[in-house]
C-alpha cells in the first residue's frame, strides 16, 4: 500500500478543535503531568477539570514533562509506516524542551519531519497547523509551507491573565520578585508572549475589570478579524470578555476554547488569554 504524503503533528499544549480531532492525518502527542510519584498523560489520563480538582487537595503542585526522545521516536516510527513525511508545530522552544526532544526523536526514528517553533502555545499552534493544512490543500510544497508558517510565528499576539500566580512561580515561569509584588500588592500582572517566544510581564492592573479592559484595548488597537480566547475553567469570564470585544468591534470573530491540562499546571484555574495573528 502506498504511503500517504503528509502527517500533521502537534503536542498537547495546543488547543484541538473538533475539525482537527476528526482530521485523518492529524496527530497530537501528549505531554506528561506528575503529581508526586504519579504520572498522568495529558488529555488521556487527566482532563483539565480533573486537574483543577486534584490541585485543590494536593500537598504539592504538579509538574509537567515532555516525552523523551525515545518516546517521540516510537510514535514517529509508527507514523513512518504510513506517511512519507510530516510537519510538526510545537510549543515555543523557550518555554519547553518539547521541540528539542521531538527533533531528537525524529532523528532516532529516521523519519523526515519539518519542524516549526510556533514561538507560542495553545491556539497559536492551532492556527498555524490550520494554515499549513490550507496551504497543503492549495498545492503548496512542504518547503513553502515551512516558510509561511515560520513567518506566521512572528505575527502572534498573545496576552495572558494568569489565574494562579503561585503555580506560575513554582513552575519556574515567573521570578520571585514578580510573584512577591503581584501577591503583596494584589495586582493582576498582564503577561505577553514575546516575539521570541518567552513570557514577559508587561503591565500590572488593580482589578479584574481593568484587566479585561486592557485586553479589549490591545485587541482594538490591532484591528484583527479573528481573536481566540482561551480560559482555565472560567467560561463565564471568557463569555464576558467576548461580549466586551464584540461591543468594541461587532464585526470581530471570537472563538473560545479551554487551555490544556499541561498549560493549566502552570497558569492555573481562572486564567484568561487572548490571541490573534497580525
Amino acid at each position: 500500500m502506498a504511503k500517504k504524503p503528509l502527517a500533521w503533528i502537534v503536542d498537547s499544549t495546543a488547543y484541538i478543535p473538533k475539525e482537527l480531532k476528526e482530521h485523518p492525518d492529524f496527530y497530537s502527542i501528549p505531554l506528561n503531568i506528575h503529581f508526586g510519584d504519579k504520572q498522568f498523560v495529558d488529555g488521556i489520563d487527566l482532563t483539565p477539570a480533573e486537574l483543577y480538582e486534584n490541585i485543590k487537595g494536593a500537598v504539592e503542585f504538579p509538574k509537567t514533562s515532555q516525552p523523551s526522545a525515545g518516546e517521540f521516536a516510537e510514535q514517529f516510527k509508527q507514523l513512518a509506516a504510513d506517511y512519507e513525511q510530516a510537519i510538526a508545530v510545537h510549543i515555543s522552544g523557550k518555554l519547553s524542551g518539547t521541540l528539542a526532544s521531538s527533533m531528537a526523536g525524529a532523528e532516532l526514528a529516521a523519519f523526515p519531519i519539518t519542524f516549526i517553533d510556533s514561538l507560542s502555545l495553545s491556539y497559536g499552534i492551532t492556527g498555524m497547523i490550520q494554515k499549513g493544512m490550507a496551504l497543503h490543500e492549495s498545492g503548496a510544497t512542504v518547503n513553502e509551507i515551512k516558510q509561511q508558517l515560520e513567518s506566521m510565528a512572528g505575527t502572534v499576539n498573545n496576552y495572558i491573565l494568569i489565574g494562579q500566580l503561585d503555580q506560575l512561580y513554582k513552575g519556574g515561569r515567573m521570578s520571585g520578585v514578580q510573584f512577591f509584588l503581584g501577591s503583596l500588592l494584589k495586582v493582576k500582572p498582564i503577561i505577553q508572549l514575546s516575539e521570541t517566544g518567552t513570557l514577559e510581564v508587561i503591565d500590572k492592573v488593580r482589578s479584574e475589570k481593568k484587566a479585561l479592559q486592557y485586553l479589549v484595548d490591545k485587541v482594538a488597537a490591532s484591528h484583527p478579524s479573528v481573536v481566540y480566547l482561551m480560559h482555565g475553567n472560567v467560561p463565564d469570564q471568557a463569555k464576558q470578555l467576548k461580549e466586551m470585544l464584540l461591543q468594541s468591534n461587532p464585526e470581530l470573530k471570537v472563538e473560545i476554547g479551554d487551555i490544556s491540562s499541561t498549560l493549566a499546571v502552570h497558569a492555573g484555574e481562572g486564567t484568561l488569554a487572548v490571541l490573534w495573528f497580525d
